[in-house]
């Protein structure tokens, strides 16, 4: 045997010997991590699953409950909606809280759809914008069927330069501030959306003509 092959053995049964020793201490770890892995990841892929099937089930009843919205047939959705609500997935519940107001106010039941979307605006647990909105919708109903105060209280506090649903907001407290005669209050508002470049044209164009009106023919009527 050469000294080459002789050295080559002695080397290989050192590193073979190394490898059985780095085996038996960190072999059982090692074995351990990887089926970790394996079952950390069965189960993100089982979760994954459980809940797209939930949304697209949740999904399929909102949109069902949305059919039913729209073919009149109220109370059905109604129905479906807080149906949801109880075992809805994601966001989807708050959905059916909102869209169930909006079929209570196209009953008729305005006292039931403001109390709705008041609920949801008195929600914490809600994200702010939703909640804004909920005040909104709430106060929009108001302008026929409530008072100034009612429009006002949940109008008010969105009719700040920087808040997105100002436009709508200045929109319904200048009807309600006009349908009780307080003109000059109405014709600030709609001045101020007119004079608004943010503001969707629709807006800008009703509120000109309500500047208009006010300007020519005083209170309402």
């Amino acid at each position: 045997m050469s000294d080459d092959s002789f050295f080559r053995e002695v080397n290989e049964e050192i590193r073979q010997d190394k490898a059985k020793q780095i085996w038996d201490r960190y072999g059982p770890w090692a074995l351990a991590l990887a089926l970790l892995v394996v079952l950390g990841t069965a189960a993100f892929v089982a979760w994954e699953y459980w809940t797209t099937q939930h949304a697209n089930r949740s999904g399929d009843a909102f949109s069902q409950a949305l059919t039913l919205a729209n073919e009149g047939r109220n109370d059905e959705a109604l129905g479906a909606l807080q149906q949801l609500e109880t075992d809805g997935y994601g966001a989807y519940p708050l959905l059916a809280r909102m869209r169930a107001a909006t079929v209570l106010a196209a009953k008729g039941d305005t006292a039931g759809a403001v109390a709705s979307f008041d609920q949801v605006a008195a929600d914490a647990s809600i994200p702010v914008a939703i909640r804004d909105m909920a005040r909104l919708r709430a106060a929009l109903i108001l302008v026929d069927s409530g008072t100034y105060g009612d429009v006002s209280s949940r109008a008010e506090a969105l009719t700040g330069d920087t808040n997105p649903l100002r436009h709508t907001a200045r929109e319904a407290l200048g009807l309600a501030a006009w349908k009780d005669g307080r003109s000059a209050d109405a014709l600030v508002l709609f001045e101020q959306i007119a004079a608004d470049n943010e503001a969707p044209q629709n807006n800008r164009q009703r509120a000109t003509v309500m500047a208009e009106l006010i300007k020519g023919q005083g209170a309402a009527s």
